[in-house]
């Protein structure tokens, strides 16, 4: 056997390479043994650990590819009064736009639907913001509005169990396996109590999206943050922390049982609205059995029709609803999309208020406390509006927005065009509102700029509202798409009349306690009557008004009728 020199220190090499790749071998396997028996020890966490971090790395993707393909492949709109870009040229430019829009708008939708939930919630809220994002973006995320995906009836049960202590089978003689209506954050079905036989609808939530809120709720803000690191024009910040304060109080049914039960006190005193709100029997965090009502959701014309109920009716009535909501009772339902609204044929001789249908509103989850201050500065905004008032327009812009963007924050309250406001002509309009908000970007390229900056700066409450408005508008479009122009525009100047009504009842009230605060700190009976003057004064003023308003309003109706 022959050795050299450098055997003996290779052997030895050798020999040590071994006994560190058994030893990097038994660190690996007892690290392996130990996750694994973690992992069976507590499957659960290490469940929601690994979920949790699939859903974020889903959300960070999509961000990622759609800011790469925005910053790579997203041409700057050229000037208007740029010669030197041949009408050919500049079409091409807004068409390479569109496809960015559209690819990207794509990305995010796929991973919203893979994610679910609370990112289903994300997008129906972005399919709404037609006055912010581009058309195309709405357009795609309008289709979550129908894509969330149903829970089985086997987890439906084990939220029973847990929330009620009794299966579904215990509680209930009927339980239609088929949801009523499927949301992001839960879904409803029809059923029949065992212990009395009446019909209900039962809400349950998802049984996964309470656990995943927080974790996709911090996910959403740090994406808005990098986007907004990459594009600081991006200030869509406050989604997300309107999102965090939103959404604990819509998981939470005890608070949509409230919220019903505060609603249908606020409009006890009202027996001429056909305002209905099914009675809330039982809530849980997760559970809500109510009074089952039957109906069909308000934009469905051919229902309405087929009940000889009239559309431009159920546009006035809703009105009159959130008018009432906003601007006396201050307790705003912030989520009026149609399916949250429908229609329950009635006999009009058997009810207080002579219509042949009651409005039904449902999904009492997001509502928001509006205080005094905004409801007399929104309707003082209203009004300025309503009379063409640019210097008051402008004064109460910078009071609500904080901005001096008064002919933009106008826009996007009324949804007509500043040339229509400025010429007094805004009760005369033709119909519902339709801006087309992608041609104003298109020949305002700092106009998505100038938006953020006027929603970035209000209140979280008066967004809500402009939400609300949003949907409200979006309402009336369907209602009145196949009405003659006549219908249209009579309808529209009753809306405009109706809400001048309220806005002259807010500003009453407003001074009136600004006169008793004024002087509740004096005595005398100088003071006191100066007090009564002012207040009787301040009461007068609003008659004087508003009755010029109802005479006119009983004219419009008069010619409506005739025709």
């Amino acid at each position: 056997m022959y050795t050299t020199a450098s055997s003996e220190p290779l052997a030895k090499k050798c020999s040590t390479w071994g006994y560190r790749r058994w030893r990097y071998i038994a660190a690996v396997a007892a690290v392996s043994l130990g996750l694994g028996a973690y992992t069976i020890c507590h499957y659960d966490t290490a469940y929601l650990v690994a979920t949790s971090m699939y859903r974020s790395s889903v959300a960070a993707n999509a961000t990622f590819k759609v800011a790469w393909d925005y910053y790579c492949n997203f041409p700057d709109l050229p000037d208007e009064e740029d010669e030197s870009i041949s009408p050919e040229e500049r079409q091409r430019i807004l068409e390479a736009r569109s496809a960015v829009h559209l690819r990207a708008a794509e990305v995010v939708k796929q991973a919203l639907m893979k994610n679910g939930g609370v990112y289903i919630k994300l997008g129906q809220h972005i399919s709404a913001m037609q006055y912010v994002l581009p058309a195309e973006w709405c357009a795609v995320m309008q289709a979550l509005q129908d894509k969330n995906t149903a829970s089985s009836v086997e987890e439906l049960d084990m939220v029973i169990q847990t929330d009620l202590g009794k299966s579904i089978s215990e509680l209930f003689s009927e339980f239609d396996p088929e949801p009523i209506g499927v949301a992001s954050l839960a879904q409803v079905h029809r059923a029949v109590l065992r212990s009395n036989g009446q019909e209900v609808a039962v809400k349950v939530q998802h049984p996964m999206v309470r656990t995943y809120s927080d974790i996709d709720i911090a996910t959403m803000s740090v994406m808005f943050e990098f986007v907004h690191s990459v594009f600081p024009e991006f200030q869509f910040m406050w989604l997300g922390s309107e999102m965090r304060e939103s959404l604990p109080r819509e998981l939470d049914f005890n608070t949509d049982k409230k919220n019903a039960e505060q609603v249908e006190w606020d409009f006890s005193t009202h027996p001429d609205i056909p305002l209905t709100v099914p009675r809330m029997l039982q809530a849980t965090d997760r559970v809500l059995i109510m009074e089952f009502v039957h109906g069909q959701r308000c934009d469905d014309l051919s229902y309405l029709r087929n009940h000889g109920i009239s559309p431009a009716a159920v546009s006035r009535e809703i009105g009159r609803v959130f008018a009432e909501m906003i601007f006396v009772h201050g307790f705003l339902h912030c989520d009026p999309h149609p399916g949250n609204l429908f229609v329950r044929p009635r006999d009009p001789a058997k009810t207080s208020h002579g219509y042949n249908f009651d409005l039904v509103l449902l999904d009492h989850g997001l509502y928001r406390r509006l205080p005094a201050r905004l409801r007399h500065e929104y309707a003082e905004m209203w009004r300025a509006l309503m009379r063409g008032d640019k210097e008051q327009i402008a004064y109460w812009s910078r009071k609500l927005s904080g901005t001096d963007l008064y002919h933009l924050f106008s826009t996007i309250l009324t949804g007509q065009t500043w040339e229509t406001i400025e010429s007094k002509s805004l009760t005369a309009t033709s119909g519902p509102a339709q801006l087309d908000f992608s041609s104003m970007r298109a020949k305002e390229p700092d106009l998505m700029r100038q938006i953020t900056d006027v929603l970035a700066s209000v209140s979280s409450e008066l967004r809500l509202v402009l939400k609300t408005n949003d949907l409200l508008r979006m309402i009336d479009q369907k209602l009145f798409v196949d009405q003659p122009p006549r219908v249209q525009q009579h309808a529209q100047m009753l809306s405009w009349l109706r809400m001048s009504h309220y806005c002259l009842m807010a500003i009453r009230d407003a001074r009136a306690l600004d006169i008793s605060h004024d002087q509740s700190r004096r005595a005398g009976v100088l003071q006191t009557t100066s007090r009564v003057t002012r207040l009787l004064a301040n009461w007068l003023s609003f008659w004087f008004h508003d009755s010029a308003l109802s005479i006119y309003s009983a004219m419009l109706r008069l010619s409506m009728a005739s025709t």
